[in-house]
């Protein structure tokens, strides 16, 4: 198991703090800029729904595409342009990479990290599974490429509940990582035989139940929509636990008027675009103003923004570089994903 689980990481309010605020003017331009680079290059922008509106609203805007992790990958795979934007963290980053190795695949910063990847390094996990050959071994999209590598399956939120049922079924026993919330959800749901790494998100960690109760007697009138990243008492109070596109899905099918939303607040871009008379309110978290490290926001999705974007469109740096035998092993697991997902996501 982890030994070293690292705290010290960037604080959102910093990351928004150092960000330039565009006019809409400014906007216009840089935007005018970036669409003309876009055909330059023979580029693409896939994002995801945690960055900021302004690229979400771009890659809309140019037939780019706003999504989870899953139908990011998905939709990167059926495009014919040389050059991917990957606007999210590393790990997407690098997943776009093992499914399109011909391609070139560009992120706004290189710096865009992921707590669960950086808490499931790929030595000591590689140790850990050591320990259990007879287990399959089940991986968080949020993971590096090197430790997709030696998983056997690769999956995201949309569909581990599904792959656990299944691998139950067939009499396998589990290793998961890295995310403990989402693998104790995953294992109280399935009754899976399930040994759990103890990595979490930064976002999701910090939302707590006793202040959701609270916030939920001012709002009774309101549905709760939980990911499930989050431990399993703000589960418990969910009327509705999904990915992200779960959860936009369940904001626009549920006749509730008013949401309280615990995920990353950038999906609120999304959900008030496809219900633009619902309210939707930021689950609380553990901290406000100084004492908030995350403020609902991930920092590294912070730091993506329109200079950046600009920037690495324009210089053609960034660039994820894969050993091309890491490619080889971690597309195994990850394919396996794609497949799983058409077959039971149908």
């Amino acid at each position: 198991m982890s030994s070293v689980i690292k705290q010290e990481f960037p604080i959102t309010k910093d990351v928004l703090g150092a960000r330039k605020e565009y006019s809409q003017d400014e906007k216009r331009v840089k935007k005018k800029i970036i669409k003309r680079l876009l055909k330059e290059r023979d580029a693409k922008i896939v994002a995801h729904y945690y960055v900021h509106e302004d690229i979400q609203e771009i890659a809309d805007e140019t037939g780019g595409f706003v999504a989870d992790s899953l139908e990011m990958a998905r939709f990167g795979m059926k495009q014919s342009e040389s050059t991917l934007i990957v606007a999210g963290v590393r790990f997407m980053g690098e997943t776009a990479k093992i499914l399109n190795p011909e391609k070139k695949i560009i992120m706004p910063t290189l710096e865009a990290e992921c707590s669960l990847d950086l808490n499931c390094e790929y030595s000591e996990f590689k140790n850990f599974c050591d320990q259990f050959p007879e287990r399959e071994i089940v991986v968080y999209a949020n993971t590096s490429a090197k430790v997709k590598a030696i998983a056997d399956w690769v999956v995201t939120s949309s569909i581990a509940v599904k792959l656990v049922e299944y691998l139950k079924n067939n009499k396998k026993k589990i290793i998961w990582a890295p995310d403990k919330h989402l693998g104790n959800y995953i294992k109280n749901i399935t009754n899976a035989d399930m040994k759990i790494w103890k990595s979490s998100c930064i976002v999701h960690d910090e939302f707590k139940s006793s202040l959701l109760n609270d916030l939920k007697k001012d709002h009774p009138d309101a549905a709760v929509l939980v990911h499930p990243e989050s431990d399993l008492k703000m589960i418990n109070l969910a009327d509705v636990v999904g990915s992200t596109s779960q959860l936009i899905q369940a904001s626009k099918e549920l006749p509730n008027k008013k949401f309280i939303v615990a995920t990353d607040n950038r999906i609120f871009y999304k959900m008030k675009q496809s219900s633009p008379n619902k309210t939707f309110i930021e689950a609380p978290s553990g901290g406000v103003g100084a004492t908030c490290k995350s403020c609902a926001h991930c920092p590294w999705m912070a730091m993506n923004d329109l200079e950046k974007l600009e920037n690495v469109l324009m210089n053609q740096n960034n660039e994820i570089i894969l050993d091309p035998k890491t490619i080889e092993e971690a597309a195994i697991s990850t394919n396996k994903m794609i497949n799983f997902a058409k077959e039971f996501l149908k």
